[in-house]
């Protein structure tokens, strides 16, 4: 019979004690793995949302004195030495070092006009690049084509605008192909057509207000992609939005400290329980161990019957601890409504990292319970038959 089939056996043989171990492995596997992947899935799902959707990056033009404030679309002020911004420009935006991360490249003139006595401020845009930007958008009615507008839910309601009616804005006449659905922000306000066409209207053939950058992905050099679109557009000022990005991934910094420290802690006490039941069993075995040594088994002999019990145990626990952690993810995701399991961010490297950790807690665990076993007196051993 060989040093593993005895292991094997006397796993076999103590059952209970064989599952007790495991139970706290498990568990602790389980735990780090839950806690250590949730927080990985919330940052990657951040990570690529940021990747596809919105403007992360804000071009305006540069002034000594301007007030412009895109969130409450709001303008006004009084500027001095204005450089605004030239639609001939724009392409240099894709030539900067890190032009592979741009997503998309929105550019916006803003101007007032006047719609049946009542004042609005109207936007023209590139809706080929708002499909990444504004993803969000659910439009009633049509994409506007040249001369046609996009009513924004809130404008429509107080200028009483629908999808076919026509308005005069100076001596042109605008179709309204389409209401955009209530986003709840500053979009509900405006009034949307082609660049070309507001620039028309306007009266600003070439001019550009801002620049709406998307580029703000997962290990974007975004402070980096700021100083070279300024290089590039010297008479612009160049901004990154990052305040709520930045406040997410601080508060998942945070929880991943936490996960990482309540991982330590729950690891401790999973190798408690091994030392624990393999000192129990060791005990229980004295008289074993003493025939083993009496029959000319070494102590290296019997210290490998000793690691091979508690390693097939820990990569067992591994295992399942694994999958019993993926599965309190999926419950965070659906308890916090992150989503569906396609939401699941596996990552291989936690699964080797979870089996290698319950491999090295099983066998620090198994170290001293086999140096009793390999130190016991073969003659005291047997005095207990």
């Amino acid at each position: 019979m060989t040093i593993r089939e005895i292991a094997l056996r006397n796993l076999m043989r103590r059952k209970a004690k064989a599952a007790f171990i495991l139970a706290g492995l498990v568990i602790g596997v389980a735990t780090v793995v839950a806690v250590i992947g949730f927080a990985e899935t919330m940052a990657h799902d951040i990570n690529t949302k940021l990747e596809k959707y919105g403007a992360n990056i804000l071009i305006v033009p540069r002034a000594d004195n301007l007030t412009l404030s895109y969130g409450g679309m709001t303008l006004g002020g009084v500027s001095f030495d204005l450089q605004p911004i030239h639609e001939q420009d724009l392409p240099k935006i894709r030539t900067i070092k890190n032009a592979a991360n741009i997503a998309a490249v929105g550019p916006i003139v803003l101007g007032a006009v006047k719609i049946n006595a009542h004042p609005a401020l109207l936007a023209g845009i590139d809706f080929e690049s708002a499909h990444i930007l504004k993803p969000w958008w659910r439009i009633s009615g049509q994409q506007p084509a040249d001369k046609e507008l996009l009513v924004g839910a809130e404008a429509g309601r107080i200028l009483g605008l629908s999808p076919g009616d026509i308005i005069k804005v100076d001596n042109f006449d605008l179709k309204v192909s389409g209401v955009l659905a209530p986003t709840g922000s500053q979009d509900d306000q405006l009034l949307f057509t082609p660049l070309k066409s507001a620039q028309e209207v306007l009266g600003r053939p070439g001019e550009i207000s801002i620049v709406e950058v998307a580029a703000l992905c997962h290990n974007c050099p975004v402070d980096a992609m700021v100083a070279q679109l300024s290089e590039k557009l010297p008479s612009a000022k160049v901004m990154a939005i990052q305040q709520v990005v930045k406040g997410r991934m601080e508060t998942l910094a945070q929880f991943k400290k936490f996960s990482f420290g309540l991982s330590v802690v729950v690891v401790l006490v999973g190798g408690l329980v091994v030392l624990v039941t393999l000192m129990s069993s060791v005990k229980e075995r004295t008289a074993e161990i003493g025939i083993f040594r009496a029959v000319g088994f070494r102590r290296s002999h019997v210290m490998r019957i000793i690691f091979i019990e508690a390693g097939v145990i820990s990569l067992l626990a591994g295992f399942l601890g694994y999958l019993i952690g993926l599965g309190g993810i999926w419950s965070g995701l659906k308890l916090f409504g992150h989503g569906a399991v396609s939401a699941l961010h596996i990552d291989p490297l936690l699964g080797a990292g979870a089996i290698l950790m319950a491999l090295m807690v099983g066998i620090a665990a198994g170290v001293y319970p086999a140096a009793i076993a390999a130190r016991m007196d073969p003659n005291q051993a047997l005095k207990t038959l």
